[in-house]
């Protein structure tokens, strides 16, 4: 690997590291993958992807190893409750939220036990995979417990009597359906976050720089156009106050005559917030017609 490349890591595999893949590909990103390689050239720009455990990433980055990498807020926020990684939080950035791969860092109960709050944990056996975060909140609600740290499968600590409760990542809460268990308290809301290191933008002319800043406003556009929809339809002409007051995040719509009419016109708008079902509806209580809401690929202002 070069040095005037930029270095970005991702996790090496699980769905952080397909949702990663997938932002880069819509980014414009060519990469040709070979089966368990470590890292590999992109085709197009000047960027090297290495693929690491998930929890190495924020130490490649302080190590000055990577210039920057998408990780899960759950590990940034263990990784700074570390003690050995203290100047963390001085020497990496938060850059982007990138608003995929979410889910929660939770406290789980087998089905049958009473919780009635945070003290319900005193005394008990909690395993997780997380400790300095689940001591941080033990500590924060004055439990006293016994954490058992365990690499995977913590979900099935209860079962093996290994523990009385686990501290986990929960997405659906299926897994713990599965095994019996009950979601009683959320510690953490996480997803996947773009940092870097803090000097990554601060030489202008660097190669680096310029190329991240790229990838950067690739990022900003992939994930605004996620958020936006392009709006099609017809309404008369006297509706047109009340259109941009019903729709949501709107810049000013694109008016446009139909063939024929005098009082009618097309309407072609971008609009940044959710359009639902009941959005619809008020269009067509106002004389809209032919109504269309498309995805938007990509979108740069």
């Amino acid at each position: 690997m070069k040095k005037n490349r930029l270095r970005i890591a991702i996790q090496k595999s699980g769905r952080l590291n397909n949702d990663c893949l997938d932002l880069l590909s819509r980014c414009g990103i060519k990469i040709h993958l070979s089966k368990n390689s470590l890292f590999c050239h992109c085709e197009n720009l000047p960027i090297d992807i290495l693929f690491v455990r998930d929890d190495d990433i924020p130490n490649l980055i302080i190590d000055e190893v990577c210039d920057c990498g998408i990780v899960g807020e759950n590990i940034l926020f263990e990784k700074t409750l570390t003690n050995k990684y203290s100047e963390l939080e001085d020497s990496i950035k938060v850059i982007k939220k990138l608003g995929f791969s979410q889910c929660r860092l939770s406290i789980a109960v087998p089905i049958a036990t009473d919780f009635t709050g945070p003290l319900s944990l005193n005394g008990l056996r909690i395993a997780t995979t997380y400790p300095q975060t689940l001591s941080y909140y033990l500590s924060q609600h004055k439990v006293v417990a016994k954490i058992t740290t365990i690499s995977g499968s913590v979900e099935i600590a209860p079962r093996l009597g290994m523990a009385d409760a686990i501290c986990d990542l929960v997405a659906t809460g299926r897994t713990l359906e599965e095994n019996n268990l009950k979601e009683v308290d959320c510690i953490l809301q996480s997803q996947a976050v773009l940092i870097g290191t803090n000097n990554i933008l601060s030489a202008v002319q660097n190669s680096k720089a310029e190329i991240f800043e790229l990838i950067l406003r690739r990022i900003n556009g992939v994930i605004k156009a996620q958020e936006s929809k392009y709006i099609m339809f017809h309404a008369p002409r006297s509706s047109l106050p009340i259109i941009s007051t019903i729709l949501p995040g709107c810049e000013t719509p694109t008016i446009m005559p139909l063939e024929g009419t005098t009082d009618k016109i097309a309407v072609h708008v971008v609009s940044t917030e959710g359009v639902f079902w009941g959005t619809l509806e008020k269009l067509q209580q106002i004389g809209a017609s032919s109504i269309l809401v498309l995805p938007i690929e990509k979108m740069l202002n």
